[in-house]
C-alpha cells in the first residue's frame, strides 16, 4: 500500500430515544447528525458518509442537504452519501446537487451511488420495482457520463433522453469522486469496473475474507477492460467505547431493537446476542474499545487490501452523548492506532 488508508464514518441519521423511552423528533436527530459531523472533521476523521431513507426509523432522506449544512460548519472532512439511492431518483438532479455540494465545499463531496438496502423510495416517486435492474444500469450510465462529458447526448427507457445538453452547475477542474456501493454481486463489480468508478463493498455480515474473490474480479476486470484500477473502499457497522465490555453492551439493546424491526418486516429469526457476540468475534461487527477496533480494521484492510474503510457508527435508536463518544475515540485512538499497525507491515515489508 503506497497511501494512508482513508478512515471515515457513516450514518443513517437513526432516530433515537430520549431518556424517558420516547422518539426523539426528526429535527433534532438531523441537528445531532450536524453536531457528530462537526465533531468528527475536528477529530481529524477523513469522511463523513449520510445514507438516503424514507421511512419512520431513519431522519436522513436529503442527504446533500444535510451535508451542505455541515460543509459550512467544517473545514477538511469529505462529505458524501451512504447511499443514494440513484434508481429513484433523477441522474440529472442528483449530479446537480453533488456539483453544487462541491463547490461550496471547496472539492469535499463524494457521491456514494446505490440501489439501496430498502425500497420505499421506488414507489414513493413512482418507480416500478419489476424495473430494479434497469433503473440503476440505466441511471448510472448517465451519471458516469455527465461526470465526464460536457455535453451528454444519451437515451433510455427510463427516463427522457437528452441530445447535446449541458447540465449546471459545471464541476471544476478535481471533478468529483463518485463510487458505487456493492453488496455482493459479480455482476455489479464488473458494472463498477465497465463505468470507471470506485467501488465501495457493503459488508454487513460474515467473514470479510468472504469478499475477497469480489477484489480479486475487480482486478481481473479492470485487466480486462483496460481500466485503471480506482481505490476499493468497505463499508461496515461498529462502535467504540472504553472498552470491550462496554462497547458491546452499549450497542447491544440498539442493536437487538434495529435488526428485530427489520427482522419482523423481513421474515428473519429474531436475533440472539449469542450471535450477535458471534458476529463482533468473527464477523463484520467492529465493536470494542480503541484497540480490539482498530487490529480488526486494520485487519480488513490487510486481507482486502482495501484503501478505504468507512465504520457505520450509529445503529438503532443510540443516544446522541454515546454517539459522540464514539466519534471522539474513534478520531483520536483508533485511526492512529489504525495507521501505525499498516506502517508497521510497511516496514516489516
Amino acid at each position: 500500500m503506497t497511501q494512508p488508508v482513508s478512515l471515515g464514518l457513516d450514518t443513517f441519521g437513526d432516530v433515537t430515544r430520549k431518556a424517558d423511552g420516547s422518539l426523539m423528533p426528526m429535527d433534532q436527530v438531523l441537528r445531532d447528525v450536524v453536531e457528530q459531523a462537526v465533531l468528527a472533521d475536528e477529530a481529524g476523521i477523513d469522511f463523513i458518509g449520510l445514507g438516503e431513507h424514507h421511512r419512520d426509523d431513519f431522519a436522513i432522506s436529503a442527504p446533500e442537504i444535510v451535508l451542505a449544512a455541515i460543509a459550512g460548519q467544517t473545514r477538511r472532512i469529505h462529505l458524501g452519501t451512504a447511499v443514494t439511492v440513484l434508481s429513484s431518483d433523477d441522474p440529472v438532479r442528483v449530479f446537480q446537487r453533488f456539483s453544487t455540494l462541491n463547490a461550496v465545499s471547496n472539492g469535499r463531496a463524494e457521491a456514494i451511488l446505490g440501489r439501496g438496502s430498502f425500497t420505499e423510495s421506488y414507489a414513493l416517486f413512482g418507480h416500478d420495482l419489476q424495473d430494479y435492474d434497469q433503473l440503476f444500469e440505466e441511471k448510472l450510465d448517465l451519471f458516469a457520463r455527465l461526470l465526464r462529458e460536457a455535453k451528454v447526448t444519451w437515451s433510455g427507457r427510463t427516463r427522457a433522453p437528452l441530445k447535446n445538453q449541458r447540465v449546471y452547475p459545471l464541476l471544476g477542474n478535481g471533478g468529483l469522486t463518485t463510487w458505487v456501493g456493492v453488496g455482493g454481486s459479480p455482476e455489479s463489480v464488473v458494472r463498477v469496473v465497465r463505468q470507471d468508478l470506485q467501488l465501495m463493498l457493503a459488508i454487513i455480515g460474515g467473514d470479510p475474507q468472504r469478499f475477497v474473490p469480489y477484489v480479486d474480479l475487480y482486478h481481473r476486470a479492470v485487466d480486462q477492460m483496460g481500466q485503471t484500477a480506482r481505490p476499493i473502499g468497505v463499508h461496515s457497522p461498529g462502535f467504540v467505547a472504553e472498552t470491550d465490555e462496554s462497547a458491546q453492551e452499549q450497542l447491544w439493546p440498539h442493536y437487538r431493537e434495529m435488526f428485530g424491526r427489520i427482522g419482523r418486516e423481513r421474515g428473519w429469526p429474531p436475533v440472539t446476542k449469542d450471535r450477535y457476540l458471534a458476529e463482533i468475534r468473527h464477523g463484520s461487527l467492529y465493536v470494542g474499545s480503541p484497540e480490539t477496533v482498530a487490529r480488526k480494521i486494520a485487519a480488513t484492510v490487510r486481507t482486502l487490501k482495501i484503501q478505504r474503510f468507512d465504520m457505520k457508527y450509529a445503529t438503532g435508536p443510540q443516544p446522541h452523548a454515546e454517539l459522540m463518544e464514539c466519534i471522539r475515540l474513534y478520531g483520536e485512538k483508533v485511526i492512529p492506532m489504525v495507521r501505525d499497525l499498516l506502517a508497521s507491515d510497511r516496514v516489516a515489508a
